[in-house]
């Protein structure tokens, strides 16, 4: 492991007037505990295997898995449209209280997928029919009183694995 602390007139190795900064390098094979705060600006990759520690500090969780992998509120009055979503795409309306919205970065497979519709107002229930999605798309199908209903606030999330 090296520490190497740049002062403003940097360093022979391509390394000009940066502002005293110190770099910290690490290979695979070397652990790294860091203690207190640690500050992280611009674009970091996470891997399938970080972990973090629960809440009680008793287990030590996988934090992919625990991801929302898909969600969206969903307003299906006269053009239906997607209000706001995480990993979906465009929607299908087919036929009152019956949508498809694409997923953007599918499923490895929608047998292994949780999901929860919801009704956000006045609504006696909704629910998100997996029979008929598929890894790229999710169906939602929204019911007032036993009847298909267009509602304006539905939404879904998704859990599970993508490909």
């Amino acid at each position: 492991m090296a520490l190497t602390k740049v002062n403003r007139g940097g360093l022979n190795t391509g390394i000009s007037d940066s502002s005293d900064a110190t770099f910290l390098t690490a290979t695979s094979s070397e652990g790294v505990t860091l203690a207190g705060t640690l500050a992280v600006t611009g674009v970091h990759t996470v891997g399938n295997n970080a972990i973090y520690t629960s809440d009680g500090g008793a287990a030590t969780l996988n934090l992919v898995q625990g991801l929302a992998k898909a969600w969206a509120q969903i307003d299906g009055t006269s053009a239906a449209h997607i209000d706001d979503s995480f990993n979906c795409g465009g929607i299908t309306d087919n036929g009152t209280g019956d949508y498809s919205t694409a997923i953007t970065s599918a499923f490895s497979n929608v047998s292994n997928i949780v999901a929860v519709g919801m009704e956000h107002v006045n609504s006696t229930s909704s629910a998100v029919d997996i029979a008929n999605s598929s890894t790229s798309s999710m169906r939602l199908k929204s019911f007032d009183g036993g009847s298909a209903s267009d509602r304006e606030h539905l939404g879904f999330l998704v859990h599970g694995d993508l490909a």
